[in-house]
């Protein structure tokens, strides 16, 4: 700011014109990503709400009064899950990677209206797949046309991020993260594809909108093991090492967990659930050895302005990656075990993924969008709190009721969903009111050089 104490050891130093228009086109270029990047959360967010999560909850409730699990239309799980993975994590992932890809890795700026497009596509795409499940007006149409808008966006996201060559100097050799990206990338791109030719094929031949239950089991281990975990496991070794103050990653060991994961994805995709389970297993253990989560850390965590439980839930989220593989491998010995299943999916997309969207989110986000602070840390404990304690419950209740172990276990979930909706809206809340809030505004007039 003009009126800032001067500094010992640094000398104000005019910019001439022509470095004051660079900086300023950075700047206004800086702002405008971070619209666009606080769009798609905006985004995100009301899918989360209202057609993911609520519909979820609508589901549950009535599953467990009539104590049945095929109580409820597949169409209608069907629009809630693809909900959760694609207009809430897909917008997510898709914002962030807009904004922060190109950066990292040093590229060329990409034209901002390329961003633009690809959330209008991706928003009408999702949502006429959502429309077309629960509403079955013209799914026939809607249901191809929404996986060719979802293909078609993630074309436009992967030429934005991916096809510009760096702004100068040779390329810098690939750290580890960006092949996990990578492949986490193509296993969206596989998960868009088999999207895409199953609509067509169940819109010219299928009696309902709903895929069968044997192809949208191996679609999900794509769509969740194949895409959403490794995702998530490279940002985690590109940032927390730094947030958490982790010991240096074990770099090999994790491209081999990623080559453990892929295999995992590939026999569950083939129907050998059992070798995929015990694949995606080893992979999810060599990955957190290889990022050392569970080891000591050398430094303090960097907590400012979240919560200090910031790295506790991390930890706890990666547990629950082991055991969602655990529960998988159980589930494929078990026979007809469809609670078992259902336990293993829902620990892995909100005891990790939805945890790790959570905690990370919050951290990353509000300087992400303008450099704003996070509303309300405390929110974001009780937010974790919620949420994990529901994804216990739901987990626990799920096995028993589904399996026929314990009725009583039916009452506990609902509670258990009630419990994930309000946590699911105070992250709402807290990242909205973050954004309503003024950012941190820095104007430079002069630049600091030391003397």
């Amino acid at each position: 700011m003009s009126d800032l104490a001067p500094v010992p050891g640094l000398r104000p130093v005019r910019l001439d014109d022509k470095t004051k228009s660079i900086m300023d086109r950075a700047i206004a270029r800086e702002q405008s990503l971070s619209r666009l990047l606080m769009t798609f959360i905006v985004t995100g967010l009301i899918f989360v709400l209202l057609p993911g999560t609520f519909l979820g909850v609508w589901n549950l409730i009535k599953i467990s009064s009539r104590q049945a699990v095929n109580s409820v239309s597949p169409a209608w799980i069907q629009a809630h899950g693809h909900a959760q993975l694609f207009g809430w994590v897909g917008t997510f992932i898709l914002g962030i990677g807009f904004y922060s890809i190109p950066k990292l890795r040093k590229l060329k700026p990409f034209a901002l209206r390329e961003g633009w497009l690809c959330l209008a596509l991706w928003v009408v795409g999702v949502t006429s797949r959502w429309f077309a499940n629960i509403y079955p007006w013209h799914w026939r149409v809607l249901l191809p046309i929404s996986a060719a808008f979802e293909f078609l966006a993630f074309l436009i996201f992967f030429r934005a991020v991916a096809s510009h060559r760096p702004a100068s100097g040779a390329p810098k050799p690939w750290e580890p993260w960006i092949f996990v990206v990578i492949a986490a990338t193509m296993g969206l791109l596989t998960s868009l594809m088999l999207n895409l030719g199953a609509s067509i094929q169940l819109a010219r031949n299928g009696a309902s909108p709903a895929f069968s239950h044997e192809f949208d089991q191996r679609y999900l281990i794509v769509s969740t093991w194949g895409f959403l975990v490794p995702m998530v496991w490279g940002f985690s070794s590109r940032w927390l090492p730094v947030f958490m103050g982790l010991r240096p990653l074990r770099k090999h060991l994790l491209l081999a967990g990623l080559g453990l994961n892929t295999l995992g994805v590939v026999a569950g995709f083939f129907d050998r659930f059992t070798a995929a389970g015990i694949l995606l297993l080893g992979g999810a253990a060599t990955a957190i050895a290889a990022i050392r989560f569970f080891e000591p850390a050398t430094k303090p965590a960097k907590t400012t302005n979240v919560h200090e439980s910031f790295p506790m839930f991390i930890r706890i989220a990666y547990g629950w990656l082991l055991v969602a593989a655990v529960l998988s491998v159980w589930a494929s010995l078990a026979g007809e075990a469809a609670g078992i299943w259902g336990a293993s999916r829902h620990a892995l997309t909100v005891g990790f993924i939805a945890a790790m969207v959570f905690c990370v989110g919050q951290r990353v986000l509000p300087s992400f969008c303008g450099m704003r602070v996070l509303w309300s840390p405390m929110l974001m404990l009780w937010m974790l709190i919620l949420l994990m304690t529901g994804c216990t419950l739901r987990v626990g209740s799920e096995i028993l009721a589904y399996q026929g172990y314990a009725g009583w276990a039916w009452s506990g979930l609902p509670v258990s969903a009630l419990m994930e909706l309000t946590a699911v809206f105070l992250f709402a809340v807290n990242l909205a009111v973050t954004f309503l809030r003024p950012p941190i505004v820095v104007t430079t007039p002069l630049s600091m050089t030391t003397e």
